[in-house]
């Protein structure tokens, strides 16, 4: 049985991602580790932007899914993970599954912003890699008409870290804790395909979504959901939905999700 959602106290697993997310951040800000990542990025950065410039249509799609639609679509994704009764949750489970995520999701927009800005105040911020080496193969140039349309996400000033794959990590851990076997594994191939498009684009460094993608999550998940103030988000977040879920019962056809039917446990 998926054990049941609930954000609660446990001062070891606080610890450990308190030391992990530390060692993980020197690793990168330490000259002689720093130089370890940076000899990595470089060459992963060639071969994921390398594959395009060879074929339109493999271009093509590596361009759309590095759009705000693409975003979008994500974003559906995830929801669904957390709404449909069977995917991963119990029926009885799911509203507890959303309202902890999006307590998660307000917990990383705190991490962030005060991470990223003790980034910049410490002089780390870097630029993408498309914009640092100025060699690869630019989508947004390639097809312009999309760039217009959509806007093509493969470059940045200020790429680290990657904000976009922080959001698809912290999804993807989250429901690590409630998947087993091949949904785990699932769950991750998904992650993985999710984030990929901005690293083709050469939108970020590898480091970019490992290091800084990896500090937010482990740090929104120790205060998130392994302390007290993560219960009480999601006490103050369900109180707060509970009006809409209300109105919602009461719309045909909407009324059916089973999100909606059971009651909150």
């Amino acid at each position: 049985m998926t054990p049941c959602p609930a954000a609660h106290w446990q001062p070891r697993t606080f610890i450990l991602l308190q030391l992990a997310s530390i060692v993980l951040l020197a690793s990168w800000c330490l000259p002689a580790t720093k130089a370890l990542w940076h000899a990595l990025d470089v060459p992963v950065f060639r071969l994921l932007n390398g594959s395009l410039g060879h074929w339109p249509a493999w271009d093509f799609v590596w361009a759309l899914l590095s759009t705000r639609v693409s975003d979008l679509l994500a974003a559906v994704l995830m929801l669904c993970s957390l709404v449909i009764g069977g995917l991963v949750f119990e029926k009885n489970m799911l509203r507890r599954a959303l309202v902890s995520f999006v307590a998660l999701l307000v917990f990383t927009l705190v991490v962030r912003t005060l991470f990223t800005r003790s980034i910049d105040a410490a002089g780390l911020q870097h630029a993408s890699p498309s914009v640092f080496l100025g060699d690869g193969f630019s989508l947004s140039q390639a097809f312009p008409w999309m760039e217009d349309i959509m806007e093509i996400k493969d470059r940045s000033s200020r790429s680290f870290p990657g904000d976009h794959a922080s959001v698809l990590l912290l999804w993807t851990a989250f429901l690590s804790l409630f998947t087993r076997g091949k949904r785990l594994l699932l769950v991750w191939l998904t992650g993985i395909f999710l984030i990929l498009p901005r690293l083709v684009a050469g939108a970020h460094w590898l480091s970019d979504n490992l290091v800084g993608g990896g500090f937010v999550v482990m740090q929104t998940l120790a205060w998130g959901y392994y302390t007290a103030a993560g219960h009480w988000a999601y006490r103050f977040l369900d109180r707060l939905g509970e009006p809409f879920v209300r109105l919602a019962r009461k719309i045909p056809v909407l009324n059916r999700m089973a999100i909606l039917q059971a009651e909150q446990h």
